[in-house]
This record gives structure tokens, sequence and C-alpha cells, in this order.
């Protein structure tokens, strides 16, 4: 396996013979040496060599960690391709015609050649450490976050001090030396995920967006070569972040940084892992390379000043932003449902030079993510992005929407080979797969549904589990992972392995998980079908929960020793919190209650008379219209500010007829002040036609027949409801003839049971949302901030909800950091940073739920 990766010294001599072949593209440098000597060889790529430093720049560092080799074999790789191409390739051409590279292949050279000849595990440099061991951790000797340990023989011990090391201070110097470095990219293995840079307070920064979208836009570019999925993870409280990172460090320089974790091992099979790894992360690379002078402290196109959204619905959502404009700018607007997602064509939706976008068309109840840059036309320079947008459309006029999480005491994991599964509930993890010590391992997840009415039709749903490590877990090639619903009368006891693994699974959810589609940082989710709708819904409705089996791979492959994925719970201290806990998603409407009216007055409209006596319309014997009049009081209707119709159609069934004729009859939805003489009649103005015409020659066939509102007559008879109001149709003839006589149709009247009616489906649901809380206000409380409030006394009120941005007004409940949701009347930001403003935005909210408007308390760091 190892003879064909390239040692350091082949490396070396590689690069030796690039510069010769390109030396106007190409130069191989020494920054510093290690404690063996070594220099550490930099390599720089641009179009002309000579003003390299004078353009952006891409920062490429591998194999810090000795035994991660990906980096060194990349560089090589990925120097090769550039330059063997650069001749023929107007693309690669164009990015580098703005853009240098400069790589540090092998940031560890001593650590690597001991892993190369010696100790392939083997992670540190070769420092002598005063108590005759070796090595620090080269990831761990920088300053920002940096955690002082006397554990030298420790794989994560990091020096005595930061810079402690000739390594990482040749770095440090060559950086602080190139200002024009604007992307750094820290290449390791193994865990197939991108780690963008943290500062270590647990706030997203300004450029959060830009690293996740570079991330994920890279991700994106490898997903096209092998299908994979790259996860995306920033670090969250409460789990410990990694300390004394040069990813930090760049970061802190104003860098755009991110580690870059390829692989599922230290050290691949070449021909098999390897090399799909290279091929995969070259136009990952190149597209990086194109992004660097978007984030050029040159580049006079900035990210714009404010963007923030205006307006939510069930279908739209307003957006608006602000920038000094000129006829060269424009903006792109991009739109994704899943957080950390790529932005590019296929996403982008919008190129505009306003400073508004309406987007319209969307679905009810779903989350959406919306990214914004700005673009100069002449130059095609691109500015940075701001931060994103988070929202969740409104739930539509019949949909309610909740969000379960798991019962902690009934959502755990249990494994073959383990005796104290029991324990395993409530904390930590949730551990699915396969591992040579545990044995096969399911996850059981429990969710209670009892607070779902009885009469609940389930239109959608899915289950969420949030992927917490993939690195530590091994995931390789093969097999996947599914979420069962189990069928309770057979489950057993859900802490013993037993009982589980002969549970019976009714359905399965979704589509399965496929290990390339495993990722780290990005939820994952399983969508019901209508049928698993159902069967959730009975779940609910039979025991008042549901209990799902995740289970994965039941084999190894010879060799390995651990095919496992590893889900948050949200609970214990490897958990991220109890935002990240699993849960179920449900739309769904009920059973609506059906309201028969019947028309308090009729009337036949002719030019000669108005009869009350009977209904009929068609033709006159001068060929004039007869119109027939319907009016119905809505009286009898709950009340408006509780009540969503969400269906109308009218009924009419015509006696016996026997028109040959094409004669058409259109009901129209029509003013109710209306005059009942012919020419108002004739000359009404139309509200909506109801349902599609019918012919003459249909009521033949059938004599009952419906004419069904379409969505605007539905809100107009919504608004009726309000005032309680009357409202009236009328029903034309026409015939496609210039002339016909004496041709009428008549409508029963006199039988109860056939005569005209409005028939109404509606459901209790509350319009309108709960008032906002009051006496918000802000404390410190044991170093944490506190936010205090008072809720409105309403019936109705189901709680407040809180969240945190650093950046905008949260205008819907999900643009920021949930703090909060509940009853109480205070909460506290537990791991906010004290020394940054940012904005807390409290609503309320009933069980639909409708959110009131936020109240808005901005905190102002002191």
């Amino acid at each position: 396996m190892k003879q064909l990766y390239r040692s350091y010294n082949e490396s070396t001599e590689i690069f030796k013979d690039l510069e010769k072949k390109f030396p106007n593209n190409f130069k191989l440098e020494s920054i510093g040496q290690t404690w063996e000597k070594r220099d550490i060889n930099l390599i720089t790529i641009s179009m002309d060599i000579k003003k390299a430093d004078e353009q952006p720049a891409l920062f490429f560092t591998g194999t810090i960690h000795a035994r991660e080799w990906i980096g060194h074999e990349l560089a090589v790789e990925f120097a090769q391709y550039i330059l063997e191409k650069l001749d023929t390739d107007t693309t690669i051409q164009s990015y580098l015609k703005g853009t240098t590279i400069y790589m540090v292949p092998c940031a560890n050279p001593d650590g690597f050649d001991y892993s190369y000849n010696h100790f392939s595990f083997w992670r540190k440099n070769r420092r002598p450490n005063i108590d005759g061991s070796y090595g620090v951790d080269l990831n761990r000797n920088f300053p920002i976050g940096y955690v002082k340990s006397t554990k030298t023989t420790s794989n994560v011990y990091g020096g005595p001090e930061p810079f402690s090391e000739p390594e990482t201070r040749a770095l440090r110097d060559f950086v602080e030396t190139h200002k024009n470095i604007t992307i750094a990219l820290d290449y390791h293995s193994q865990g197939n995920v991108f780690f963008p840079a943290h500062d270590f307070r647990h706030e997203d920064t300004i450029d959060t967006t830009d690293m996740n979208t570079l991330c994920a836009n890279m991700a994106e570019e490898i997903r096209k070569i092998s299908g994979r999925e790259y996860g995306i993870h920033q670090g969250k409280p409460p789990i410990k972040l990694i300390s004394g990172s040069g990813r930090e460090f760049y970061h802190s320089l104003g860098i755009i940084s991110t580690v870059v974790e390829v692989g599922t091992r230290n050290i691949s099979d070449y021909m098999d892992d390897m090399n799909e790894n290279l091929r995969e992360h070259i136009p990952a690379l190149l597209y990086a390379v194109n992004e660097v002078p978007n984030y050029s402290k040159n580049n006079s196109v900035k990210r714009v000043d404010s963007f923030e959204i205006t307006e939510i619905g069930s279908q739209h959502v307003n957006l608006k932003w602000e920038y000094e404009t000129n006829e060269n700018i424009f903006f792109e607007i991009y739109r994704a449902q899943k957080d950390k997602q790529f932005c590019n064509s296929s996403n982008l939706i919008a190129r505009t030079q306003s400073l508004e976008f309406s987007d319209i068309n969307l679905t009810s109840n779903k989350d959406y993510f919306y990214n914004i840059r700005v673009v100069n036309k002449l130059t095609g320079e691109k500015s940075p992005f701001y931060p994103q947008i988070r929202l969740r459309t409104d739930c539509d006029y019949d949909e309610f929407s909740r969000t379960y999480y798991a019962t902690a005491k009934e959502t755990g994991y249990v494994a073959e080979n383990l005796n104290n599964n029991a324990s395993h509930f409530g904390v930590n993890s949730l551990f699915v797969g396969i591992d040579e010590n545990k044995g096969i391992s399911y996850a059981i997840v429990t969710v209670s549904l009892k607070s779902v009415p009885e009469n609940a039709i389930i239109k959608d749903a899915s289950i969420n589990l949030y992927p917490i490590n993939r690195v530590s877990t091994t995931i390789e090639k093969y097999g996947e992972w599914n979420v069962g619903i189990v069928n309770q009368e057979t489950m057993g006891d859900i802490t013993k392995y037993e009982d589980v693994d002969n549970m019976q699974i009714i359905q399965y959810v979704g589509r399965p998980t496929e290990s390339h589609q495993l990722t780290q940082g990005i939820w994952r989710t399983w969508s019901f079908s209508g049928m698993e709708c159902k069967t959730l819904q009975e779940m609910g409705q039979k025991y008042g929960k549901v209990v799902f089996r995740v289970e994965g791979p039941k084999e190894l492959i010879i060799g390995r020793t651990r095919q496992m994925m590893q889900w948050d719970i949200g609970y214990g201290k490897f958990g991220y919190g109890l935002t990240y806990r699993p849960r179920l998603e449900l739309t769904y409407t009920i059973k609506p209650t059906i309201t028969e009216l019947y028309p308090k007055e009729v009337f036949t409209v002719s030019r000669n008379s108005i009869n009350q006596d009977g209904i009929s319309s068609g033709f006159d014997e001068n060929g004039k219209k007869i119109y027939s009049t319907f009016e119905f009081n809505l009286s009898s209707m709950p009340p408006y500010e509780d009540t969503m119709i969400t269906k109308a159609y009218f009924e009419l069934n015509s006696t016996n007829i026997y028109i040959k004729d094409d004669i058409r009859f259109h009901l129209e939805f029509v003013d109710e002040n209306i005059d009942q003489d012919y020419d108002s009649i004739a000359n009404r103005e139309i509200i909506q036609n109801i349902g599609y015409d019918v012919s003459a020659n249909e009521l033949k066939n059938n004599q009952t027949q419906y004419f069904l509102f379409d969505s605007f007559a539905e809100i107009i008879l919504n608004e009726k409801l309000k005032n309680k109001s009357d409202v009236a149709f009328v029903l034309k003839p026409t015939s496609s003839k210039k002339s016909i006589k004496n041709k009428s149709v008549s409508w029963e009247i006199k039988n109860q049971a056939l005569s005209p009616k409005l028939i109404i489906e509606h459901i209790p649901k509350r319009r309108y949302p709960l008032p906002k809380v009051t006496n918000t206000s802000l404390s410190l409380e044991n170093g944490k901030i506190k936010i205090s409030w008072e809720n409105p006394k309403e019936i109705g009120f189901k709680g407040t909800k809180v969240i945190k941005n650093a950046f905008r007004e949260p205008y819907s409940t999900h643009d920021g950091q949930k703090l909060y949701a509940g009853t109480d009347n205070y909460t506290f930001d537990d791991f906010g940073a004290k020394d940054i403003d940012k904005y807390y935005a409290i609503f309320t909210y009933d069980e639909v739920p409708n959110y009131s408007e936020p109240v808005i308390i901005k905190y102002e760091a002191k």
C-alpha cells in the first residue's frame, strides 16, 4: 500500500523537476527547517511566478499530522494537474489569471518520514521532549485556544508554548508576511467532512456563511465526481472545541479557513480509495482557487450592508437589503432547503438590480435558507456573502405544525456485546452499525404523540437525526442506514439487545441513507411517504407514541474494526445541546366539520319577470337570458377568528330536461348587494366563477351538479365569514348558437334534499397570533446573559420562543440560534459571548402555531 504513495524525498524531486519544466509558473523553496533539519517545502503556482505575491492567494497545507498522508499526496497531484493543463485549459488559465496558489504539501516532514518508514500511525512531529518522549501535535501548537499540557506522550500534546515548534513558526512567518492570502485549506484525514474555523466564542462570525458556503460548494464538486456527500461542522457548545489549531490562527488573520478531512482512513488503499479521493478533490480545489479573488482585501465589491426578511407567508417570502448601487452592480440570490448547502447555478433563483425580492410558489411549513452576494458585471468580481437568512414558511390555511423531540428515557442504543445497554438511554449518543467490540448496534428513538388530535390527518412528516461524529466512527463505502416504524405489540424491552433485534418493523421510512451520504454536521432527514404518514397516524392514535428503530450495516469488511455512525441525542457531555435531539416534524390537518347552508332567497330573473316560486335558467321566447340567483346567510357558521373554511362547493339538482341544444350554465360568485332586477343582474360584477360550466347535455346523465370553489373563491368566502355577510350567486346560461329561444332548465327547490345548497367544510383553527410579550429586559447573572419577559394571559397561549442573531433583528422564528421555547418567562444565553453586540427576538405562539411579531431586545457589549 505504502509504495504507491510518494515519500517526502520523492515529492521534493518531483517539485524540482516541475520547477525546471515550468520556470515561469512554478517555484520550490524552503520556508524553514524541522528538528531533524529537513526543509519545509513551499511550492508556488502562478501565471507569472515573478508577480505571484502581488495577487490574492490560496494557502494549502497538508500532512501536519504525520499519519494523514492525503495532504501531501493531493498537493503533488494537484500541482501536476494544474501545470500539465495550463497551456490548453482555458478554465484553469482564467482562474490563475488573478490568483496565486501557495502549497506546503507536508507541514510535518519529520513525522511524515517516520510514519512512512517506521510507525505508520505516528501523528506528531519528532521534537525530543524533556522526559525522553518524542513529538508535539503541531495542530495544537498555534495560539488561538491553545491549551497548556504536561502530557508529553499524548497524541494531542500541544507543546510547551504556542509556536514552540520550528514547523509552526515557519507557517506563521510565511502567512504573516503574505497578506495576499485570502483562503486557507488544511488537509487532514479522516472523515469526509469540512471543519470551518471558529473563534471560541460560540457565535457565528460575519464570515461564517462564507466558510460554510465555500465548503458546501467544494462538497458539491466532490459529489459530482464520486457521489460522496461531505459534512460541514464548525463546532458548537458544549462539545470541547479543538484547541491550538492552525485553522483558527489563519482565521484570526482575516483568512477564510477550514480543515478538510478526507477519506475513511489515515492511510487509505491507494488504488481503491485514495485514487478516488484525489480525483474528487481536484475540482473542489479548483473551485476554491476561483473564489480566492472574491475575498481579497482589494476587492472593490463589498458584501451588502444588510439582508432582511420583510414578510413571510405560507407560499411566499419577501426579502430586502441595502447597498450603494450603480449600473454595473447586480445581486445574486440563492435558495436552499437544507442548511449549509451550495450556492451555484442550480439554486440561483434571481439576478436583480433591485434592493428587494419576492420569492413565490414556495411550500407551506418548510425550511428555506437564503444567501446573497453582489456581482460587478464589468469585472466579474463577487462579494463575500452576507450572513444567511433562515426561515420557515407559515402553515397553510388548513394546516397545523408540530415538532416533537425524542423522549429521553426511551431513546438510546443497544449493542450486541454490551451488558449495560439500559445505561445508554437518555445520555450521550446513538451508535448505529457494527463495531468489533460492541458488535451490532441499534438505536431506539421514541416520540410521544399524545398531543396530536385524534382526528388529525398527517399530511407530511420527517424524522431527523444529527450526525455528531463521522471521523472517529469510520464509515467505509458499503451499507446503509434505515429508520423503521416498530410494531409496538412485538417490541418487548427496548433496552435489551435480543428484543430490539427481534422487533417487527411495520414499515421503513423513506429512502435509506447510504454510506456515501452520511455526513457530519448536517441534519439527516428521512421523509415519510403518504402510506408511512398513515401508519404514523395509526401509531399515535393507538399507542400515543411512535417507536423507531435505527439500523445500519451488520457485517464488517475483513481488516476493518467498525462501520458505525454516531448520532446526537442532545444530552450528556458529548451532546451538542437540546436543539440537536432527534426530532419528528409533522404537518397535519384535522377532519373537517361539514355545514350545509340552504338559500334564504332564490329568484328567477328574466327580462319580463322576477319569480320566487321556482328556479330556472336558459333563454326566453325572445332569446334573452334567464338568470337564477341564490343568496345564503353565514350567521350560523362558527366565529371567524377560530374557524378556517377549507373547502366549499355549491350543489344544484336539475329536474327532467330534454334539451338537445348547446346550452351551458355558469355559476358566478357575485356581490350580495346586487339588486334583483334584470339590468342589475345582467350587468353584474363577478367576484369569481365557481367551478366549471356544465352543459344541458350533461344534466341528462347526472341530475346532481357540484360547482367547486377554487382557492381564490375560498379566500373571499372566508372574508365574508368575518362579518357573517350574505353571499350571493348567479347562474348564467350561454350558448354557442347566435340565436336560441324558449329553452330553459328548471332546478329542484321543493324537495329539500335536492334543493340548492352551499356546502362548507371547516375546521377550528385560530387565525391570529397572540399578543406580544411585555416588560422585556436583559441582565447578567452568573456570567451569563439573562433574557426576561412577561407572557400574555390570553387563552390559547402555548409558549414563547427566543431567537438570537448577531447580524439583524430576527423576523423569523428560525432566523438565528434558538435559545428557548416553552412557558417560562426567562432564559439564558448559556454560551453567548458578552463582548459581541446581538439581537434577541421573543415570539409568543399558540397551538397552530401562529407566532406573534417579535419583541426585539438589542444587547450592546460594554
